[in-house]
């Protein structure tokens, strides 16, 4: 586990789904002060917990543990030419993102 990036991963990817550290906390049936503590780099899940945050916020372990960039997320409620044009902008930032890193 890259302990360094959990707590930031878990934070961005509560955000995502309009998450408090409360509503997580009811979730996992966990207080939000462990919440807290994960997203803060003060304390760790167990493997039970790991999975189950997985579950709630739709992404893959590999991501929270920092073994994977991918960040898998869904795209409802939008039309086509609004999903084309959210996976262009992806797509032009990692051209970009790209070309920065090579320079």
């Amino acid at each position: 586990m890259k302990i360094d990036v959990f707590g930031e991963r878990l934070k961005a990817a509560r955000k995502i789904k309009n998450m408090t550290q409360l509503g997580l906390s009811a979730r996992l049936d966990v207080s939000k002060g462990t919440i807290s503590a994960y997203e803060q780099a003060s304390s760790y899940p167990s493997i039970e917990t790991v999975v189950k945050l997985c579950e709630v916020l739709v992404v893959s372990s590999d991501y929270l543990l920092g073994l994977s960039d991918n960040l898998t997320f869904e795209i409802g409620g939008l039309t086509d030419e609004q999903r084309n044009s959210i996976l262009q902008f992806i797509s032009t930032l990692e051209t970009a993102n790209r070309i920065i890193s090579k320079n």
